[in-house]
């Protein structure tokens, strides 16, 4: 367990048990692996043997915050949850899971990586709620893939209309339009 006595940074929001958790001031939540971005500690509703969250220490709300500037960040994660795998004794990284559940999917509004370890072992009542590449649970590939050219949105400075980007019953937005 790492011990860790940060006060919240200005980039947390104190309402947030992920901003908490990553800051040093949730007692009850061991952190298995911690840097200056990045918190890793396990999910308290196991999905699978080894189900761990890694979550940024900047409050970033979701997956649809993101933007082409956060590519390293979502790949970040993955590194950490890979690694936090491995010093678990993981060693078939072919049957792993590495995901977000995206809005209205999340059941916290702080962005974070669940990295589930064997996939074969997801529990089977769990397991809808982890099937990749699906709007219910995007993987941190898909992720990556779908930011990589999405511009950051300059607070003030930027006027856009949402459109459907594909239809789904669940029917995904991207936001579209150009700056003022």
């Amino acid at each position: 367990m790492l011990g860790n006595n940060s006060k919240l940074t200005s980039e947390s929001d104190e309402t947030c048990i992920f901003c908490l958790i990553a800051n040093g001031q949730d007692k009850e939540t061991q952190v298995i692996k911690k840097n200056n971005e990045l918190v890793c500690f396990r999910d308290i509703y196991p999905a699978a043997p080894h189900h761990y969250l890694v979550v940024p220490i900047q409050h970033i709300h979701n997956c649809f915050s993101l933007h082409r500037g956060n590519v390293d960040l979502v790949k970040r994660m993955a590194e950490m949850g890979k690694a936090v795998l491995q010093d678990q004794g993981i060693t078939n990284m072919e049957d792993i899971s590495l995901g977000f559940h995206q809005p209205p999917f999340t059941s916290v509004g702080h962005l974070h990586l669940h990295v589930l370890a064997p996939r074969s072992q997801i529990y089977q009542h769990l397991m809808y709620k982890f099937i990749p590449k699906t709007d219910n649970f995007v993987t941190e590939e898909s992720l990556r893939n779908r930011i990589k050219d999405k511009a950051s949105i300059v607070k003030g400075e930027w006027s856009g209309l949402y459109k459907l980007s594909r239809p789904s019953i669940f029917s995904r937005l991207s936001v579209v339009g150009s700056r003022r």
